[in-house]
């Protein structure tokens, strides 16, 4: 799709609405590859801004203008934004035949927008916005709104001088076609494992003296992948010795080890983990279909994630997550409404449903167009049902979040019984304080305050194994160099 922009609009903006309703869109500077054009313009006028938009595609034309008058609650740029936002989603929605659940809002964190409403104008006012001018589906403000105020409670625990651990063990039994790491689950890559830990466990060290430096204490610590459970024994215990040695594990508010595929999961590990401290662990089926976890390459059945969740309750680990996805291919309404019905009889404290994100590398991306069409409404309705059943059975929405080519413009979403939220996925995605990032793929991201403002600087680890263990690590220093700016 070619954009034509004329007036003060942000093309970003434009480009994911536009994803939005064309699934996996392209934006070519080269119009040989165009086939379809979107031309919109704006312009100021005495009283606010109007916005026409002309969409023209193989499958028809449309044409919509919008008018939004200046506020002085409201940034221009806000204004702005919301005149194009109606005026392109009102020629995408007549060429589609669709709405958005999301309406014109676009980011990664609806909730913040959500939650700077209410502290703005009031609950009742702010769903009234979201309604009205972001155009909202009924039930995503419900969500948003619940998620906003229960966000709230666990960012407030996010003291000064308080941060979190990320420790990534970037290596999978088996590669799932949704997924985008395709070198991770290689052989080669396997072998790599004792001499990726050994470097691990160095800057594992090194990260906690930085941060014991800056006089930070350690609220939580997160081990992630990839599959951190593709550890033997005897490598996950010298992990785990390797963190209780730099910190008192028992005074962290969370300590999570994500176990992630349950064909990796064994009573002795989980006995590890927990005479280690671990008091949060992830076991996550994504289905409980036989026939999709094969379409999707998993290398467990049903009856392989009921045996290690059996094993799991049984290891004494404190508060358990399983990660559900809607959207995937061979799924359908009726089997993953059955998946959600079969985790909720397990009763685990937490349960994240994600929506299928086609990513740039995936498998699964050759075929995009047809994932998306099949998926789309399958999707739909499969996050409809698990809010309904979740909330209905003593589970609140409290972690949202959204991706760029999410199939039909969904969500994923934390689950949780009271006082089981998972607290780093927060912590991370609100900003709430530091984040040290501790091997391949991670990213460090230091948070300060200054003049009232938010600073934020990322530090990115190489993506692949063998990149990191080539790498000489800087995070150390750009830390101290980020500590320095801060504090003049």
């Amino acid at each position: 799709m070619k954009l034509i922009l004329d007036g003060k609009i942000n093309k970003t903006y434009v480009q994911t609405l536009c994803m939005a309703f064309f699934h996996g869109e392209k934006f070519p500077e080269d119009e040989k590859d165009v086939t379809s054009v979107l031309y919109v313009r704006t312009e100021d006028r005495e009283c606010g801004i109007y916005c026409e938009a002309e969409l023209c595609t193989p499958y028809g034309k449309e044409h919509a203008t919008s008018f939004v008058p200046f506020s002085c609650s409201k940034s221009y740029e806000r204004i702005s934004k919301t005149a194009v936002g109606k005026a392109v989603y009102e020629v995408a929605s007549k060429l589609t035949g669709r709405s958005l659940p999301w309406g014109i809002l676009t980011g990664i964190r609806p909730s913040k927008v959500a939650a700077d409403l209410i502290k703005a104008e009031g609950e009742e006012r702010a769903s009234s916005i979201l309604k009205n001018e972001y155009l909202l589906s009924d039930k995503k403000i419900h969500l948003v709104t619940d998620v906003a105020k229960n966000e709230k409670k666990i960012i407030s625990l996010a003291k000064d001088k308080t941060c979190s651990v990320y420790i990534s063990i970037p290596f999978c039994p088996s590669r799932c076609n949704y997924c985008s790491f395709i070198s991770y689950a290689t052989p080669k890559l396997f072998s790599l494992i004792p001499e990726y830990l050994n470097r691990l466990m160095l800057d594992i060290k090194d990260t906690f003296k930085t941060i014991k430096s800056l006089g930070l204490m350690v609220l939580c610590v997160y081990i992630g992948g990839g599959t951190p459970t593709i550890l033997d024994e005897n490598q996950l215990d010298k992990l785990l010795s390797c963190i209780e040695n730099c910190i008192d594990t028992k005074e962290l508010l969370e300590f999570t080890l994500e176990g992630g595929r349950p064909d990796t999961i064994t009573g002795e590990k989980l006995r590890i983990a927990k005479s280690h401290g671990v008091n949060r662990i992830s076991v996550n089926p994504q289905s409980l279909n036989d026939i999709v976890l094969e379409k999707i390459g998993r290398k467990h059945t049903v009856s392989d994630f009921l045996r290690a969740y059996e094993t799991v309750e049984k290891s004494g680990i404190e508060h358990i997550n399983t990660d559900l996805i809607a959207g995937l291919d061979g799924d359908t309404k009726e089997s993953f409404q059955n998946t959600v019905d079969k985790i909720i009889s397990l009763s685990p404290g937490n349960v994240t449903v994600h929506t299928l994100c086609v990513k740039n590398a995936a498998e699964i991306r050759k075929g995009e167009r047809k994932i998306y069409q099949v998926s789309g409404d399958i999707a739909g309705a499969s996050v409809d049902y698990a809010y309904d059943r979740l909330t209905d059975s003593g589970y609140a929405p409290y972690y949202l979040y959204r991706q760029k080519n999410t199939v039909s413009d969904l969500e994923n979403v934390g689950y949780s019984k009271p006082g089981e939220e998972g607290l780093y996925n927060v912590f991370m995605m609100a900003d709430a304080h530091s984040v040290f990032g501790v091997g391949a793929g991670s990213t460090t991201k230091l948070v300060s305050a200054k003049d009232g403002k938010t600073q934020i600087k990322r530090i990115f680890s190489p993506k692949y194994p063998y990149e990191y263990l080539q790498d000489n690590r800087k995070v150390c220093k750009e830390t101290e160099d980020f500590k320095k700016e801060a504090e003049k």
